[in-house]
């Protein structure tokens, strides 16, 4: 792997870049952050609903038409900068939904004026349950890892070839892991749900979010194949370690 065609990205191990700056990570990085505190913020307060052909009304929670897109964003980290590069913004994105879950809780908490009528609609979508911010922010650190992890072992095993089986085989796992501990953390014997709900959203909103990486597979060859072209570089982890507890590059 340690060359290819004049103009194309040359192959390099990870673990030889060390901390050299590339052109468009910081991007890419915020552009990560931000869709993950919007989908947390904007989708999980509302409940949609969409009339599906010989299904008839289902409801969905609106999150789900952004929050995939962090995973697709994972992926391109992950496959252009590579694991230790990806783990960096999955702490960011962490630390960031703690930081927002607090936030929202001290807002929330402070009392308003008597002039303000807007104190219960703003709780109720900002006023998350704990028990729900502690299920998502747990989901979203295991099932980020999972899928960085799973892509960045196939690059190697596939020698870089098949991308896209690479990103929806770590969709499948990461939002396998995502679903699972979210779902039974979040509504296990919870009002309201039982068991078999519980199990039947879990695995409507998994097929869902892996259907959105299919669909979107194209765009992100696109964005994969600019990116690598622009850094020049096209990343293999074959020395690197996976330990999520690592803050060097």
């Amino acid at each position: 792997m340690d060359g290819v065609e004049q103009g194309r990205p040359i192959a390099v191990e990870a673990a030889s870049l060390g901390a050299r700056p590339l052109r468009y990570f910081d991007f890419v990085m915020a552009a990560f952050v931000v869709i993950l505190l919007l989908s947390n913020v904007l989708g999980a307060g509302k409940v949609a609903v969409i009339d599906l052909p010989l299904v008839g009304l289902w409801p969905f929670g609106a999150g789900i038409l952004f929050f995939p897109l962090g995973y697709v964003l994972g992926d391109i980290l992950t496959e252009v900068y590579g694991y230790a590069r990806a783990r960096r913004c999955i702490w960011a994105g962490t630390v960031a939904l703690l930081f927002m879950a607090f936030m929202s809780w001290v807002v929330v908490k402070l009392p308003p004026a008597e002039s303000w009528g807007g104190q219960a609609a703003y709780e109720q979508v900002f006023g998350q349950v704990p028990r729900i911010v502690f299920a998502s922010i747990c989901a979203f650190w295991a099932g980020e890892f999972a899928n960085s992890y799973v892509l960045a072992r196939m690059k190697v095993w596939t020698q870089g070839k098949y991308l896209w089986t690479r990103t929806i085989g770590s969709t499948v796992v990461g939002q396998g892991v995502d679903s699972l501990l979210f779902y039974p953390l979040a509504f296990w014997g919870a009002t309201g749900w039982t068991h078999s709900l519980v199990l039947k959203v879990l695995v409507t909103q998994w097929v869902l979010k892996v259907s959105w990486e299919v669909l979107l597979t194209p765009v992100t060859y696109v964005v994969v194949g600019f990116l690598k072209r622009r850094e020049g570089v096209d990343i293999y982890d074959e020395q690197t370690n996976f330990t999520p507890f690592r803050a060097r590059l």
